[in-house]
């Protein structure tokens, strides 16, 4: 498996968990990064990337923007080789400016900390989710996404979101007019 499209699965599998219906799958697209630096370090079990300054990287239904990118996989294919075949995700941290972009959700944050074998995005410094297909906003100190779980834990919370009826007890009805007395 490639580099980028390892990146994108961790990614796509990982980032902001949809918390209503599922939408059609995206059109693939080719996986692009951008940044004023990239480093690549490797070992003999695990490649280091860090992308520093302007980093963009855009994927199929994903565009992550921030000022520095950290990434840490395993490594597998030749020992000898600069850069080995990266297989599989150990670490994501995404810090400064952290702009998440996938379908009509979005995340901001100073801090994106992705933990692939946690299945676990703990998002800090500032973190709001947006999801502009159902109106909701939602920030607070620390926001946690569980992926396989499709739980959202948020300390400090705070939310908005479109209006709901009036639930009081002297609440009329809206939907039905009201009938005059005989």
């Amino acid at each position: 498996m490639n580099f980028f499209r390892a990146l994108v699965l961790l990614v796509g599998l990982t980032l902001l968990p949809s918390l209503r219906a599922a939408v059609p799958a995206a059109v693939p697209q080719r996986t692009t990064l951008e940044a004023d630096l990239l480093e690549m370090t490797s070992t003999d079990t695990e490649t280091r990337v860090i992308c520093t300054g302007n980093v963009v990287l855009t994927a199929t239904n994903l565009r992550i923007a921030c000022d520095r990118l950290e990434i840490i996989a395993s490594r597998v294919g030749e020992k000898e080789a600069a850069v080995g075949t990266l297989e599989r995700f150990k670490y994501l941290l995404a810090t400064g400016n952290v702009r998440i972009i996938q379908d009509q959700r979005e995340a901001t944050c100073e801090r994106a900390e992705v933990l692939p074998l946690e299945e676990k995005i703990v998002l800090t410094g500032d973190p709001v989710l947006i999801d502009r297909g159902d109106d909701f906003v939602g920030a607070g100190e620390i926001i946690t996404l569980l992926r396989g779980q499709r739980q959202v834990l948020i300390e400090k919370p705070k939310f908005s979101g479109p209006e709901i009826k009036d639930l009081g007890a002297n609440a009329k009805d809206t939907a039905a007019p009201e009938t005059p007395a005989p």
